[in-house]
């Protein structure tokens, strides 16, 4: 498996690993699923919040991610379902290549977050929503009224504050399917290695992604991110092919 967490743009100085900021609340790039780091590295979630932890803030921008596969133990799935639906759920640019026929289908297998039921819970709570005749929104805001009036600003403000500092990494269900409208109008391209004849044309179809990726704006990054399942898998004959 090989995952890839590109910029747009991005000029920043790069290291293997960075000490992990003493501030949960790392300064935002203002680009949704970056962060920036202590030494000015920008960070992409690997979609496994504890991993993120170890690596000292997540995957860099701009590098590339390689992890042995076990037919025994498929972690590598995994990592890879996660890396892929955190960059979903943020709405950046994804491009994954399997070594199957039809791609698209492993799309259907990527974890939804949890963070989402628990968002839904909370709209619930603080009455989000209205019915035809309005009396959900007047119950909603009687709602919202009584919760800050027993547990006040502060608190709320405070777990608002909580729930935005965990958006840069999402903890996902295994169990439960990413919702397929996250899937529809984003930008996500899917191929099939058994298509590409050689490993370079494999290169081209991700320069042309990444050509794709918008540029740096305002001082803003932008990120994307590439997946690849079983490079250079039997099935896919490079080295057959490469030889003939």
């Amino acid at each position: 498996m090989a995952a890839a967490a590109v910029g747009g743009g991005q000029t920043l100085g790069r290291s293997s690993f960075s000490r992990a900021s003493p501030n949960p609340a790392s300064s935002s790039s203002g680009a949704a699923g970056i962060k920036l780091g202590p030494n000015g590295a920008a960070f992409v979630s690997s979609g496994i919040p504890d991993l993120d932890k170890i690596l000292g803030g997540g995957f860099l921008l701009g590098s590339v991610v390689m992890v042995m596969e076990d037919t025994d133990a498929p972690h590598h799935l995994l990592l890879l379902r996660c890396f892929m639906a955190q960059g979903v759920v943020h709405k950046q640019p994804l491009l994954f290549a399997g070594p199957m026929k039809e791609p698209q289908l492993f799309l259907g297998t990527l974890p939804a977050p949890v963070s989402s039921s628990k968002e839904d819970g909370r709209h619930r709570v603080m009455g989000v929503g209205t019915s035809s005749d309005g009396r959900a929104s007047d119950e909603g805001l009687r709602i919202a009224w009584q919760y800050k009036k027993y547990f006040g600003e502060e608190k709320t403000s405070h777990f608002e504050h909580k729930e935005s500092k965990q958006e840069f990494s999402h903890d996902f269900d295994l169990r439960k399917p990413l919702e397929r409208h996250l899937l529809k109008g984003q930008h996500i391209e899917c191929v099939s290695t058994q298509d590409t004849d050689t490993l370079s044309n494999m290169q081209d179809r991700c320069s042309t992604f990444l050509s794709k990726l918008p540029r740096k704006d305002g001082g803003n990054l932008s990120a994307g991110r590439i997946a690849i399942q079983s490079l250079c898998a039997p099935q896919c004959g490079y080295f057959e092919k490469a030889s003939a």
